[in-house]
């Protein structure tokens, strides 16, 4: 029976045969037939985020998004959802309910094998139940329409929505099934099948009990639409915040080449790149930091067969080698994560694929993000190691937390039941069918993935320590020792073997004034600059640029630039394989300096962050891959080659020129114009001339972009010329360890006479307060980046007295030397900043 209807302003040609409905979707009011007469199919221009109830937390998400973002350039593949009254349709006319409900009822979700035999029962009946006639035709129909936009070729994902999917407080990431590259009308169909049977996997069954939902009242929407192809490609998953401590100021994207399963799944260690959002938004284009993951494998659609499945198979060694997206590819990621958290107005959890046929990027899943940015942002807790061990893993860390506990080694699904609670897992991957299981264990280690990969997720939603893509944890860890895994020591994970004692810090900061003076830290490792920045702080006085390149580069900048006069052939070989995909040693350098210098400066935007330049005596330079080629041999190097000295001198000149080159590139590229420039050990006021003219030439002339450049005070020529120098600077920081040194004659390395160094001798306070009242009488700032204050209360006071701008604290004294301070300035009569 053919039918003929007719809408205001419009004729709209269509057939409704055995309940379903074709329309002319090329008619401009084809849409508002196809929302009028289709029960079970929507478009996804047709709904948005308050439509859960009916297509699920994912594909609302994906409607919302297609609908508002895409004017704003975020590509959304287009698609349809089957509503949840669609999968209550099904039950409804086969009659499903009642034998769930008997699958279902006393089950008891920790025993794993009750849990896994009443499952399948479920899912054997929710598959068993086929699909009605008018449903089936509906997905049809979208099917068509799909073909009509894209091509009858088009290949489909298949995906679950749940209804009690993508809360803010509950993510139930990957308790569904998806299937991938489907093509044809009855395996449509059968995917559609397959994804509500999997309405009841284990891991969603046992989700949905953790979480309080009832089963019978969450539904399952399906989201259909067209596949992204990036087994040609890469794809991963990206957070407009850092997963690890919550700072909310970047994009933290990962990725690795083909199919996003890899990711989530933990079976690739993925690359990882972070955008600093602030920046971002006034218009610089830089990645912020990047690392490379290994990349092992990639998942491909594997030819032939029905079901177009998909295989994994090695990713070449070239590859593997690279990065699997380039910078533009970055910077395009955080602008579409950077308009969807706007958008939403909170901390999303996204997944991204990059087609290899058109060469576009898309985003194919956008939630909220359910655990950082649920933290009470008043509460600082941090785990501390009391010692050290014997090392048997690394890989990436999770949590940031410690646990001890008897390691349990798991091969597969087979295995499980022999876990017992608190003990470590250690597998080579996990996969959401381990959930039951990893809610019981005290920490998890794997083999392979990364900080967005499933093992993570379930960790930082569970609260315990993860350590993810270690390698070889499989076969360094063995069931039954007793193990200590720190995720406390930033963003390298580590198992200790034995058990090391650890501590837990927590601070209430809600509360805390701030004093007159400021109170700065002292930060030369960038994986801890994110957490760092959550202490009450006014900055970083001290941002050690050696530690940088001791830790992050590891080689002689000199060695380098000329890998060819390094004398040993191991070096030689260690500085081919880490300048490996650059251009050169010099552009390695650079990046690598840049990105470490960057991520802190970021992660204290917009206050000052004061980076010294590098500051290695010969001994420490001569130790670095290739040094020994370039360095001297002196007697007593902390009074030698160093500081500044070295920038202009032609031993060292063309190091200093990439310094520089990479200092410019944070404050002019990456806009992070919070950095000041700091020279130490400048000995004489000709020698600073020499050094700041030198560093004009290179594009960082003192004022140009709002450059501010210190100078380290700590030998008493800088006291005694306060004056003269501070006509070349814009502030002094006192390093009170090398002052000490030189005003006592001591040699600080030295444990013969240490009984005769001591910063609070009267000579020293005296050489301290000549040169904060040199700065005031000046106008310019004046700071101390020494122990002093942190190890000696009586210290801070004085410092307090004398009125000096600010004092840089190592973070573990900040909270403490901060009380002090405040009591200080209380008796002074000085009244806390508001």
């Amino acid at each position: 029976m053919r039918h003929q209807v007719t809408v205001v302003g419009d004729r709209v040609p269509y057939t409704a045969i055995a309940g379903h409905v074709r329309v002319d979707t090329s008619h401009p009011a084809a849409i508002g037939v196809l929302m009028a007469a289709s029960s079970y199919v929507r478009f996804f221009q047709e709904f948005g985020i308050d439509d859960v109830p009916s297509v699920g937390g994912k594909n609302a998400s994906l409607g919302e998004m297609y609908r508002n973002l895409s004017a704003q350039g975020v590509l959304v593949p287009n698609g349809f959802a089957v509503t949840a009254d669609g999968y209550r349709h099904m039950l409804d006319r086969a009659g499903a309910w009642e034998p769930l409900r008997s699958a279902l009822d006393g089950l008891d979700p920790d025993d794993v094998a009750d849990l896994n035999r009443r499952g399948s029962v479920a899912r054997d009946i929710v598959y068993g139940a086929g699909l009605p006639d008018d449903l089936a035709a509906e997905i049809l129909d979208g099917y068509r329409r799909l073909c009509e936009e894209y091509g009858d070729e088009v290949s489909l994902a298949v995906r679950s929505s749940a209804t009690a999917e993508d809360l803010p407080t509950a993510s139930f990431a990957g308790q569904q099934e998806t299937f991938l590259n489907i093509r044809g009308e009855q395996n449509l169909l059968d995917a559609c099948r397959r994804c509500y049977a999997s309405m009841f996997t284990d891991r969603a069954i046992h989700y949905r009990v953790d979480q309080g939902f009832d089963h019978f009242k969450v539904a399952l929407s399906i989201g259909v639409m067209k596949m992204v192809r990036s087994d040609l490609a890469a794809s991963g998953v990206m957070f407009s915040l850092d997963t690890e401590s919550g700072f909310r100021d970047v994009v933290f994207i990962t990725g690795a080449y083909g199919l996003g399963e890899n990711v989530v799944q933990g079976a690739v260690d993925p690359d990882e790149f972070y955008v600093h959002k602030p920046t971002f938004g006034q218009g610089h284009r830089a990645v912020l930091r990047r690392l490379l993951g290994d990349k092992a494998v990639k998942m491909v659609l594997a030819e032939g067969g029905a079901k177009h499945t998909t295989r994994n198979i090695p990713t070449p060694k070239a590859d593997r080698a690279h990065y699997c997206i380039n910078d533009e590819d970055v910077l395009e990621l955080a602008g579409y994560a950077c308009a969807i958290e706007e958008h939403y107005g909170r901390p999303m959890d996204m997944e991204w694929a990059k087609d290899g046929v058109d060469g576009k990027l898309y985003l194919v899943q956008a939630r909220p993000e359910t655990v950082v940015s649920q933290r009470a942002a008043t509460t600082l807790e941090s785990y501390v190691l009391d010692g050290r061990g014997e090392v048997l893993a690394e890989g990436r860390a999770v949590g940031a937390r410690i646990a001890t506990g008897r390691v349990r080694r798991v091969d597969d699904l087979t295995r499980l039941h022999e876990f017992k609670a608190g003990e470590v897992l250690v597998a080579d991957t996990t996969t959401p069918d381990w959930e039951p299981v990893m809610k019981t264990a005290g920490a998890i280690v794997t083999n392979r993935g990364g900080r967005t990969c499933h093992a993570a997720i379930i960790a930082r939603e569970l609260g315990i320590p993860a350590v993810v893509g270690t390698g070889d944890a499989t076969t360094r860890v063995r069931t039954g020792e007793t193990v200590t895994v720190s995720c406390a020591e930033g963003d390298g994970g580590r198992v200790y073997a034995g058990e090391i004692p650890f501590h837990t810090d927590r601070t209430e900061m809600s509360d805390m004034p701030r004093p007159e003076t400021e109170i700065m830290v002292n930060l030369g490792n960038p994986d801890l600059a994110f957490g760092t920045s959550f202490l009450p702080n006014d900055g970083v006085g001290l941002a050690r640029m050696e530690f940088i390149i001791s830790e992050s580069i590891r080689a002689h900048p000199l060695a380098l630039l000329y890998p060819e006069k390094v004398t040993d052939p191991g070096d030689r070989d260690t500085i081919e394989r880490m300048t490996r995909g650059y251009p050169d040693g010099a552009s390695f350098f650079v990046q690598r300096l840049s990105e470490g210098i960057g991520t802190i400066a970021a992660a204290f935007w917009p206050k000052p962050v004061v980076v010294r330049m590098s500051d290695f005596k010969t001994n420490e330079y001569a130790s670095l891959v290739g040094g020994r080629a370039f360095e001297p041999d002196e007697s007593n190097p902390m009074l030698g080659f160093r500081g500044a000295s070295r920038y202009a001198h032609p031993a060292y000149a063309e190091g200093f020129v990439l310094e520089c080159q990479a200092m410019k590139r944070v404050r002019d590229e990456m806009g992070l114009t919070n950095v000041i420039l700091m020279l130490p050990f400048v000995r004489r006021v000709e020698e600073a001339r020499q050094v700041l003219d030198r560093m004009a030439e290179l594009g960082l002339r003192r004022g140009d972009n709002g450059l501010k450049v210190y100078a380290m005070c700590e030998i008493p020529n800088n006291v005694i010329l306060i004056d003269r120098f501070a006509e070349l600077f814009d502030g002094f920081s006192i390093g009170s360890n090398d002052l000490t040194q030189l005003t006592l004659g001591v040699d600080r390395d030295s444990d013969i006479v240490a009984f005769d160094y001591d910063e609070r001798d009267e000579g020293v306070k005296e050489m301290i307060r000549l040169a904060v009242e040199g700065c005031h009488r000046n106008g310019i700032h004046s700071g101390l980046c020494g122990q002093a204050p942190s190890d000696y209360p009586e210290m801070a006071e004085f410092l307090v007295e004398l009125g000096i701008s600010s004092m840089s604290l190592n973070p573990d004294t900040v909270l403490t030397t901060t009380g002090h301070v405040l009591d200080v300035e209380k008796r002074l009569g000085r009244k806390p900043r508001t």
